[in-house]
């Protein structure tokens, strides 16, 4: 296998061969000046031969681990102090690349470059505007001399490969053309200057990262300008007051960030592409190398290295494997070869997570893993050689700057992002505290545990509750334990108590209704009176279907879409959820695959029909250029589903929606609109009422059944009678579907939405209180954060809110949720827990119209008490 860390180490040998040849015959007694003498015959090896080695010394001066300190002092020179261009020369480069007189557009430009690499200088310069700029020039000659070092290296491995048999199968011409990609664009200013805005507008509000911005209209193939930064270079980092442990911290982050998160990560994060201003803030430089990830491989990094976390081995080398590994097929599952890979690999993994007791070391680790796999003739994926790099350097930075920093230990709030996952010491004092604090509902956890799993709440899927809560009572706003706690609940039963617990008007209705007899399967005037308020609310729907929850509302509809147009795709919109059904799931999770403006289709779950899946078109919801992915498909679509205000990111895109709508008319596609959530909760009918846009389905539950199972669709009367028999049996097989429910339509539910929507409908002024609450709380939450210089992200309107641990301001969903700390988000809910506050372990939760201004203080209080102890508990990096 050959890696970028294997032309650091044959760097290496070639010069220290050099060195020897220089210096070693003086035979110096002091072991310091033969280092140093050694090394400085290195650095004038590497800078004689170019670019190439001079990014190969660069990456070397981080790695204090395998080399000398004289050598890694001496070589450190190379990230920002290698030979520059004279000044004429800087000048006619400049003007030729403006294609006019410098001072046409720079009021002043020092020729003194005030820093230079392997590839270009940086000069500071003032435009006539007053702006103070950096100027990147790529140095004369430098783009030849890169293919030129390049065909060289590339012939010498060709030779070695043909005429050494024993590498073969290392496939090095191969490997050196991968790494010859990465390499080759570092002259293309163009577009390095892509990638810099992409990792700009990635980290524009973070708290502690700073990336100078791109002026487009100065950007050349050989010349990039930017916005500069003053601060004090990563070489000379001893300069830098701010403690150097929380430095190394910061920079391991900030890695971490983009690889996991961001899915666009700098390439080469050392010393002399970062710089530090002196309350500790990262300037990251120097785009010419970055990695990009799918959204595959950032979940085959989270889960590769959370199955390591767990001591999962075989887990772990099924996921490393499948993601990571080009294996040929003598690694056939089943195969002898195969499990001699597996416990080889197991045994790796094992040392590394579990028994060594030294420090973590990410080189000692790739190179185990390495050697299993040139054992076996598999190798790294391409794309994995570059993650490698930015392990390699960034740990090697990270290594300067805090010698003893836990780099394992730092790296789980990434590797675990969906765990519940909190440090050993936090979680005992979290089992203890509850122990007192709710005994009873840890003993019905555990006594639920032999013989119930409730998959919404205690075993709730990638959220399970560690700590949950078991009512006695609930009533208003508030929650009752069988400890006698008092809550305040934010959780609302996931969205059905808008009015709050047991509200008088409700309650009466049901009591009436049980003591009238509980009627299914037969009319009641109820049922129809229940339908004609519903179809009232909503000024395109004729008639009304009922059913028993939202799922069954969702799948309903796009049967009778289907059934209509007798078509079989759907589409939908990555990141909404449409209930538990196969379609309903499909992209609605935290899975996602393919580029952000195409999104494939990914199963919401084990067990789903691929058929189902592969039936799905994936849209992106803001993305209106993505519309016209509809007319390429229009010929196979049922319908288009999706939540008009996703409740994930709580966001009203009314002109996207507009033009939605106005692309199914020109189609003659059905529009259908998921409200099961935001029904009768955003506004008296929902999100449609606010938008002024009109689906041909409404699919309705939740707050329409006042606590009561229950769900609807409402809409178009030729949609709707696609479940109506024509009373000829023959052709409702051939032109009609099939809609059922022994409770569809039953007494009591029916007793309860009534009441409900009747009490809204008589007041308006609910709605006006709850929007007023809504904003009035989500100050007080955002003012909590920022006097703690927490990066938060917080959606909040018409009851709903959206809470993210990031710094990202993000539009799609892919990229919100990527940008999420989810382990501080299920963190949040049990520290508000402790404070007798009910938060479900999601991101989202709701209020009511009974939580009082008293109940917004005390919720901000106590988010403002977690918010110290999780800073205490060291959940995040500050």
């Amino acid at each position: 296998m050959l890696t970028l860390t294997h032309f650091v180490k044959a760097a290496s040998c070639a010069v220290r061969g050099a060195a020897r040849y220089g210096v070693t015959s003086l035979r110096e007694r002091d072991a310091k000046t033969r280092d140093r003498r050694r090394a400085t015959a290195i650095l004038t090896f590497l800078t004689r031969m170019g670019p190439i080695y001079i990014k190969l010394g660069q990456i070397a001066a981080t790695r204090s681990d395998l080399l000398p300190p004289e050598w890694v002092t001496t070589l450190r020179v190379l990230q920002d102090q290698a030979p520059y261009m004279e000044p004429d020369a800087v000048r006619r480069a400049v003007e030729r690349e403006l294609g006019g007189p410098l001072d046409d557009t720079f009021r002043t430009f020092q020729m003194q470059p005030v820093a230079s690499a392997s590839v270009a200088q940086v000069h500071r310069a003032e435009l006539h505007d007053g702006r103070t700029v950096a100027v990147k020039l790529v140095k004369n000659g430098v783009p030849e001399q890169i293919e030129a070092s390049l065909r060289s290296l590339g012939a010498q491995l060709r030779l070695v490969h043909r005429l050494v048999p024993k590498v073969r199968d290392l496939e090095l011409p191969k490997r050196f053309d991968e790494v010859a990609r990465l390499l080759r664009p570092q002259a293309d200013m163009r577009q390095e200057a892509r990638r810099q805005q992409r990792i700009h507008a990635n980290f524009a509000q973070h708290p502690y990262v700073r990336v100078p911005a791109v002026l487009t209209d100065l950007v050349t193939d050989r010349m990039l300008v930017m916005d500069f930064m003053d601060g004090v270079p990563g070489t000379r980092v001893e300069e830098v007051a701010f403690p150097r442990e929380r430095l190394a911290q910061r920079l391991q982050d900030v890695v971490y960030t983009m690889l996991y998160m961001h899915g666009v990560s700098h390439g080469d994060p050392h010393p002399g592409n970062i710089m530090f201003t002196p309350d500790g803030e990262l300037i990251l430089l120097d785009f010419g190398i970055t990695v990009e990830l799918s959204e595959d491989e950032k979940w085959g990094l989270s889960s590769f290295y959370y199955a390591c976390s767990r001591k999962e081995w075989d887990v772990a080398v099924d996921r490393f494997t499948r993601h990571f590994v080009e294996a040929g097929p003598e690694l056939a599952t089943g195969s002898e070869e195969s499990e001699e890979y597996v416990e080889q690999l197991t045994q790796v993994l094992r040392h590394h997570f579990d028994l060594s007791t030294t420090r973590w070391s990410t080189v000692a680790y790739f190179n185990d893993v390495n050697k299993v796999l040139r054992r076996h003739h598999a190798r790294y994926t391409a794309n994995f050689t570059k993650v490698e790099l930015v392990f390699l350097s960034g740990e090697g930075f990270a290594a300067q700057l805090d010698p003893d920093m836990d780099i394992w230990g730092n790296a789980r709030k990434f590797t675990d992002r969906y765990s519940p996952y909190m440090s050993a010491e936090v979680k005992d004092r979290f089992t203890k505290a509850f122990s007192r604090q709710m005994p009873a509902s840890l003993d019905l956890r555990d006594r639920a545990a032999r013989t119930l799993v409730a998959p919404t709440h205690t075993d709730r899927y990638f959220f399970p509750s560690t700590f949950p809560v078991f009512v006695r009572e609930a009533s208003g706003g508030r929650l009752r334990d069988f400890d006698g706690n008092e809550y305040i609940d934010l959780h609302g039963g996931y969205g059905p108590h808008l009015l709050g617990y047991a509200h008088p008007v409700i309650t009466e209705a049901i009591r009436e209704a049980a003591c009238g007899g509980l009627v299914n399967g037969i009319g009641t005037t109820h049922e129809v009176e229940f339908a004609e308020h519903l179809v009232a609310a909503f000024p395109a729907a004729d008639k009304a279907l009922l059913c028993n929850s939202g799922t069954e509302a969702v799948l309903l509809a796009v049967r009778m879409c289907r059934g209509h147009r007798r078509r079989s795709v759907v589409a939908k919109f990555e990141g909404h959820y449409h209930g538990f059904s196969d379609q309903g799931m499909v992209s609605s999770w935290f899975r996602f695959s393919g580029d952000r403006g195409h999104p494939t289709p990914v199963a919401g779950c084990l067990g789903t029909d691929p058929g189902t899946v592969d039936g799905t078109l994936v849209l992106q919801y803001g993305d209106t250029a993505g519309l016209a992915r509809l007319r390429e498909h229009a010929d196979d679509l049922a319908c288009v589903l999706l939540e008009p205000m996703p409740t994930s990111l709580v966001c009203l895109d009314v002109p996207f929606l507009a033009e939605l709508r106005a692309v199914c008319t020109e189609l003659g596609v059905p529009l259908v609109f998921d409200e099961v959530v935001s029904g009768f909760r955003a506004a008296y009918g929902g999100a449609q009422i606010m938008a002024d846009v009109h689906p041909d389905l409404t699919c309705l539950g939740k707050v329409i059944g006042g606590g009561l199972p229950c769900g609807a669709v409402v809409g178009r009367t030729d949609l709707i009678d696609m479940a109506k028999s024509s009373q000829d049996p023959f052709y409702d097989y051939e032109n009609k579907v099939f809609a059922g429910g022994t409770f569809s339509g039953n007494s009591l539910t029916c007793a309860a939405g009534l009441a409900t929507l009747r009490h809204l409908d008589e007041n308006p002024h609910l709605y006006t209180q709850l929007e007023d609450h809504t904003q009035e709380l989500a100050a007080m939450m955002r003012e909590a954060t920022g006097k703690r210089d927490i990066a938060c992200r917080l959606s909040a309107r018409n009851s709903f809110f959206s809470l993210n641990f990031s710094h990202r301001e993000a539009g799609l969903y892919r990229e919100r949720m990527a940008g999420s700390n989810f382990k501080a988000t299920i963190a949040l809910a049990y520290y508000m827990r402790k404070h007798r506050i009910h938060l479900p372990e999601l991101h989202a939760f709701l209020l009511s119209a009974a939580h009082t201004t008293e109940h917004l203080d005390r919720i901000a209080h106590a988010f403002e008490e977690s918010l110290d102890e999780m800073l205490a508990d060291g959940l995040f990096v500050t």
